[in-house]
């Protein structure tokens, strides 16, 4: 990839559950890219002792804080995905600090001429498209590779159902992305994939 400045580029990089989005984001960072992971920015700003915790725990109650007094991220999931009216609820709280934060993360980025990639999963929910990016890019596989995927890290079929369903339809993200990398083979042809589609959003600007 060119070393000019003028081409670096911010991906916003989303997807359905399980599809890849991590790989994707190890291939870029293995390119070259500072890669961010906004569920890991939201996971940060709902520790103890910061303004989002104390609104989520108001919120929600004790009964979601893990022994060491942290919120337990699998107690809250639980509460959440079994009622999409808490799953807003939540949204509402979490949301509009992660944006800030991916917003300054961006700009320092831009600032220092990185090329730059954040993963969003939920990047058109939260309504993120329109954020500083040059290219949203949305990982996508089959629904069959999804379930075997989602199994291995132990949810069973309802379980997984239930994720999926939550997040807004794969074939609807793929429509409002401006590119789609697939992950339905292997490694190999993802990162292949991911390349290719780096090159052809640096040669369109």
């Amino acid at each position: 990839m060119s070393n000019n400045k003028r081409n670096r580029v911010v991906l916003g990089v989303t997807g359905g559950i399980a599809c890849g989005k991590s790989e994707v984001g190890r291939i870029l960072g293995e390119m070259g890219f500072a890669v961010c992971d906004a569920d890991r920015v939201a996971h940060d700003l709902m520790k103890k002792g910061t303004p989002v915790f104390s609104q989520v725990v108001d919120r929600f109650g004790t009964h979601i804080l893990s022994d060491d007094g942290e919120i337990s991220r699998s107690i809250l999931g639980e509460t959440v995905f079994k009622n999409p009216a808490q799953r807003e609820t939540l949204n509402r709280l979490v949301h509009p600090a992660v944006r800030e934060s991916l917003e300054r993360w961006i700009l320092r980025k831009r600032n220092a001429g990185e090329n730059t990639a954040i993963l969003v999963p939920l990047l058109f929910e939260s309504g993120m498209q329109d954020l500083d990016w040059d290219a949203v890019v949305c990982v996508s596989s089959c629904e069959e590779d999804i379930f075997q995927r989602l199994e291995k890290r132990g949810l069973t079929r309802e379980e997984a159902e239930k994720r999926i369903h939550s997040q807004m339809p794969l074939a609807e993200k793929e429509k409002l992305a401006d590119h789609v990398v697939p992950n339905s083979g292997t490694l190999g042809e993802l990162e292949l994939a991911t390349r290719k589609t780096v090159e052809a959003i640096v040669g369109e600007r």
